[in-house]
Formats: structure tokens, sequence, C-alpha cells
């Protein structure tokens, strides 16, 4: 079975986890958003990328869903030390050392997509990681604050404001420019079918939509997705901030609706919005528990995703 899987954070490659686990013949190719990328301290940080790669590979922080296991800090103290920013953004010593050898390769002019590859030549995560695009996509925030209307990167928003600054507006700069990264489309088109996983459905998947070519050739595949919204919450993170930047009501329904039928053949639901999901016009719903608490769960949840494509693939 050839599956390709579109994701972003850390519910995407939580669930990917199970999806490896459930079917672990399958050849998975993962379509990773780029538009969290941001350039820091001098080097190019791939938060969505990393975060696939360590989790699927084993080196991921499980208690925080992103970062490295048995991190130390050192650099950064150095740094602060300096006072050289910004404060806000994280970054372990072990995770510097990606960044590193990403902006080394990034700048001797290799492209974003043979970069991936080669630092998941030390990760093995089990599936083939590519990069959306090889070109530079940024999501910016317009906010409006003390300082005035602006716009900000979507990690400051995200990280350093935590979504409490409401967002006016949200777009991903350069994306419709840029071109799918090579073998994007390829992987898309030998796929028996298309998983988008519980993504941020506004600034990861709808990202990687957002690049041309993308959206098209998904839509011309058997696509199920599985609900990022569990009883009109997100799971994690503030999904529901960047929802209603997009006009969009925070719950199953809605998101399913906001995808469309044009795009979405099948979309797993929690028990929690079984009664208000109902039916979606050209979509099928299936309601069952969504919470990803263990590796079993989750691939439940991945074998449910899988055998409600099988009933709606022609």
């Amino acid at each position: 079975m050839r599956i390709v899987a579109l994701a972003g954070g850390i519910g995407g490659a939580r669930f990917l986890r199970g999806l490896l686990h459930t079917a672990p013949e399958a050849d998975i190719t993962v379509v990773g958003n780029t538009g969290d990328d941001i350039s820091l301290f001098g080097l190019r940080i791939c938060p969505d990328l990393d975060t696939v790669m360590y989790t699927l590979g084993g080196g991921i922080n499980e208690e925080q869903g992103w970062g490295r296991a048995d991190e130390t800090f050192t650099l950064r103290e150095e740094l602060a030390a300096y006072e050289v920013g910004p404060s806000w953004f994280t970054l372990g010593d072990r995770d510097f050392a990606t960044h590193i050898v990403r902006t080394q390769m990034l700048d001797a002019g290799y492209p974003l997509s043979a970069v991936t590859e080669a630092l998941c030549d030390r990760w093995r995560p089990g599936v083939r990681l590519l990069p959306m695009t090889d070109d530079r996509v940024e999501t910016h925030v317009v906010i409006e604050d003390d300082a005035g209307k602006r716009a900000v990167h979507f990690q400051e928003w995200w990280v350093r404001l935590h979504a409490g600054t409401p967002a006016q507006s949200i777009a991903a700069v350069g994306a419709e420019d840029a071109k799918p990264a090579p073998g994007v489309l390829e992987a898309i088109e030998a796929a028996d079918l298309v998983v988008l996983p519980p993504s941020n459905p506004v600034v990861s998947i709808g990202t990687i939509l957002a690049v041309p070519g993308i959206r098209a050739a998904v839509a011309a595949k058997t696509v199920v997705g599985v609900s990022p919204i569990i009883g009109g919450a997100p799971v994690r993170g503030m999904a529901d901030a960047c929802l209603t930047a997009i006009g969009v009501e925070t719950s199953a329904r809605a998101v399913a609706a906001h995808y469309g039928p044009d795009l979405l053949d099948g979309w797993l639901v929690d028990t929690a919005d079984g009664a208000t999901a109902g039916d979606l016009d050209g979509i099928a719903v299936r309601a069952r528990p969504l919470l990803m608490t263990d590796l079993e769960a989750t691939a439940d949840i991945a074998r449910a995703a899988l055998d409600l494509a099988g009933e709606l693939r022609p």
C-alpha cells in the first residue's frame, strides 16, 4: 500500500507513529509543512520536519512532543550571557546541531529536500520525509497591539505571544510562487490514498495545500482526514485561534467543511462529536475515540483511517 500523509506539528508526528505501527509494510511518504520555518541565531530551523524526524526516529522529547530527548541547554545559557536573543525561542544543544548541519548544507547550495534526506539518513524514520517545497515559505500573522498593526512571523505569535493577541489574518508568504519539492507530486500521483493527520488545518495542512499543484493532486486521490478538534476544542495547541482568524468555527464539522468535499472523501471525528458532525454533504463521517493516549490507541485510529479509505476507494 502506498500512502501519502500531509503533516505538521506534534499531532501529525504522533499519528504517523501509529500509522507505521499499524501498517509496517506500507510505503509511506510524508509531505511536511515548512511554513513554520524560521531563521534564528544565523541558522535555518524547520520545526515540523524535525518533529516528524525525531518522533519517528526515536529522538523526540516525549513529554513536550518537540525538541530532543535528554537535552542540555549550555549554548542557550551562553547566548543569554552575551544578551543574544531571542530568548523566547528555546533551542537545546542537541537540536542546535541539527540546525547547524542543515544551514551549512543550504549555504553550500543543497536544496532543502536533499538536506532533509541527508538528516534522515541518521534518524531512519521509516518513512520518506519530503518538505512541501524547496522554496522559502513563511507563515506570517497580522496582529494589532500596543505597538500598532503589524505582521509577525508565525513562531513569534505562537511561541512568544501564545496566540494571545488575536490574529487579524494569516498568510503563507511565498506559497503562491513556490513549487512542490522534487518527488511530492509524483508520490501523491502514485499513492493509493492520502491521509490528513490531526494537524493544524490552517497553518500546517492548509499551508501545504497552498503550494500550487499540491491541492489538485491530493483532490484527485481518495483522501481521509482525522479531526484535530474534539468536543469543540483542539486536542493541544491553539488551533482555535488560527481557525478564528480565517472565520471558521472550532468544531470537527466546520473543519471538514473548510477542507471541502472536493478535497475530503472521509472524515474521522471523535465520539464526542458524532452527533453534531453528522454526515456532511459529499464527505463520509465516522465517529470513534480519537485521543492518542498511547501507541496502541494511536495505531487503532490510523487503522480506522485506512479502513475508511478502503471503503471509499473506487
